[in-house]
């Protein structure tokens, strides 16, 4: 059995808030031990509770074939377990879930995430640097709840910084946050501080090589997390990280790192229009028609913007796909139920 330490005070510095909907909620009823998911295996779970990092049961119906995977508990969850074993009776109301379609066809979503307050989504400045993917993971993003950072990596090796952040134009104006690092100088990374304090929870996505576990390492001051080569032909690496963990940092706040994604599939509940192509949407507001699918319409603003090369026809064309691919997994998921 684990000390009974109070349990507010003990998690105090793994992103516990006073603000949080969990905190709500174990005010109201505050019943058995409080903790936090800090790893997910296949078999179970590894949780904190301030004091103490241990291996927790799941509830017996998390366990059964067919229940809903939305409902269990992910990393970055509180968690209420039982007050005499080991076990999750469950998880405390979120303040954010980032999540994404699962890979393959399935119609599942899949959980990466919760109760983050931040996401930093790395990117290397070499090969690694792709515009339509980063679109489509603040898309994610914004759909969770959460913030989006991007944290384009390997400066010290990039000769040609700037044109890689010029491209990024667009995104900066919507007011998301762009910071160049050198993930393997910490003077460097400290340009991520404002969001790593205490209480914060931020977690890192990006691809396998982009550097996610050098930041990490440095981010923490230590070699906590395996690195490796990437490929030289496409700058892609292996999964050093095999399952997604949640860490402490000497700033204060929490850090969950998470395997390279290979897949970025929208869940279907996405607004894709809100925040990250403001611009586009600003521009359909001036078409002659309400209903204007900017094909060939009379009138059209949007079209006028492509043609005069105001619009980047790669964004335009990034947008109506996310759009298309939207509605799809929407249909899936209504035509599912």
């Amino acid at each position: 059995m684990i000390g009974r330490m109070d349990p507010v005070h003990a998690l105090a510095g793994l992103g516990w808030r006073a603000d949080l909907p969990a905190a709500q909620a174990w005010r109201d009823a505050p019943e058995g031990r409080l903790a936090r998911v800090s790893a997910q295996h296949r078999s179970g779970y590894e949780v904190s509770d301030g004091q103490h990092e241990f291996a927790v049961q799941a509830p017996a119906p998390w366990t059964r074939k067919g229940f809903d995977p939305e409902l269990r508990a992910v990393v970055g969850d509180f968690v209420r377990l039982h007050p005499d074993q080991d076990l999750i009776l469950e998880w405390l109301p979120r303040s954010s879930l980032f999540r994404r379609g699962a890979a393959g066809e399935q119609r599942r979503v899949q959980a990466i995430a919760a109760n983050i307050d931040t996401v930093l989504v790395v990117t290397g400045l070499d090969r690694d640097f792709n515009l339509r993917r980063l679109e489509r993971y603040l898309v994610l993003i914004h759909a969770s709840g959460a913030i989006p950072v991007l944290v384009l990596t390997k400066l010290d090796r990039c000769e040609d910084a700037p044109q890689y952040r010029d491209q990024l134009d667009a995104i900066a104006a919507t007011g998301v946050s762009v910071v160049m690092v050198n993930a393997k100088d910490r003077a460097s990374v400290a340009q991520l501080d404002p969001w790593l304090g205490a209480g914060q929870t931020v977690v890192l996505v990006g691809s396998s090589g982009a550097g996610k576990s050098t930041l990490t390492n440095t981010l923490l001051g230590r070699e906590k997390m395996k690195t490796g080569a990437v490929r030289a032909q496409d700058s892609r690496g292996r999964h050093t990280t095999t399952h997604r963990a949640l860490l402490t940092l000497p700033q204060g706040g929490c850090l969950i790192d998470t395997p390279g994604m290979r897949e970025l599939k929208l869940t279907g509940v996405e607004d894709v229009a809100d925040l990250v192509f403001d611009d586009i949407e600003a521009l359909a507001l001036d078409c002659r028609f309400r209903d204007c699918r900017h094909h060939r319409e009379p009138g059209c603003a949007v079209r006028a913007a492509l043609e005069s090369g105001a619009l980047d026809a790669g964004r335009f064309s990034n947008y109506t796909k996310l759009l298309s691919e939207r509605l799809d997994r929407n249909s899936r998921r209504d035509g599912s139920r």
